[in-house]
């Protein structure tokens, strides 16, 4: 992203020009959804690519289309999809961000499934913060167990070197 301001207002799709990505937030869906499914195997076909994100073969063929252009997947048509070693690298850090934006909000909203509304939010976290936010959950993590053996919370000030025995 260019160097501006930092408090420069734009639009979503001011924001989304800015950023100069070649791969739309569509694309980073079925390029994750592909490493997804194509697990051990290392491939998947068109017919369960398009079922598992409930679109017509024929768009699902389209973007892969576009995915190969980029050199992110190796496709014939009517053939196997197969993440290339760029695509595999970039869909493994996706299913990475997947994996911790929905742990961090079934935490923190004490659900069991937040798969909605990170499908809906992914695209538009940094690394950064999604670096953050497993650092976070990792701490959020220790302070829950510590609370549940009564560990005592040095943080909330409580001090365990003076004892009332």
């Amino acid at each position: 992203m260019p160097e501006t301001d930092k408090n420069e207002f734009y639009t979503l799709k001011g924001y989304q020009m800015r950023s100069g990505r070649a791969m739309t937030e569509t694309m980073e869906d079925y390029l994750e959804m592909i490493c997804r499914l194509a697990g051990e195997d290392g491939h998947v076909r068109i017919h369960l690519l398009a079922a598992k994100l409930n679109v017509r073969p024929s768009s699902a063929s389209k973007m892969v289309g576009s995915l190969k252009t980029l050199n992110l997947v190796e496709y014939e048509r009517y053939g196997l999809i197969r993440p290339s070693p760029r695509g595999l690298e970039i869909g493994k850090y996706l299913l990475h961000r997947h994996e911790v934006l929905s742990k961090f909000f079934c935490l923190l909203n004490a659900s069991e499934n937040a798969l909605e509304q990170v499908e809906q939010i992914e695209h538009f976290i940094s690394r950064e913060t999604v670096s953050n936010l497993e650092a976070l959950i990792v701490r959020i993590r220790a302070l829950d167990l510590a609370e549940q053996k009564g560990t005592p919370n040095l943080e909330e000030g409580e001090d365990t070197t003076h004892s009332n025995a």
